[in-house]
């Protein structure tokens, strides 16, 4: 192997922007950063049916508005 010619391997720590839980391991990046992670993510978390049915009712409520504006 040559020697000199790897990227340094660092422990670093990861942390998620949404709910600032921190995560441990090794890389050769500097600096990581998630944006949603196993702790908040609606999949792990089991809420993945209220982010549907929030999703639904946004839908329906701009739904609505249009046909409000439409029928001024």
């Amino acid at each position: 192997m040559n020697k000199d010619i790897h990227p340094k391997y660092n422990q670093i720590k990861a942390t998620c922007t949404s709910c600032n839980a921190e995560f441990e391991f090794g890389s050769t990046a500097e600096k990581v950063s998630l944006d949603v992670c196993s702790n908040c993510h609606a999949f792990y978390t089991g809420n993945r049916s209220d982010v549907k049915a929030r999703g639904r009712v946004e839908r329906f409520n701009k739904i609505l508005e249009k046909s409000k504006k439409t029928s001024n």
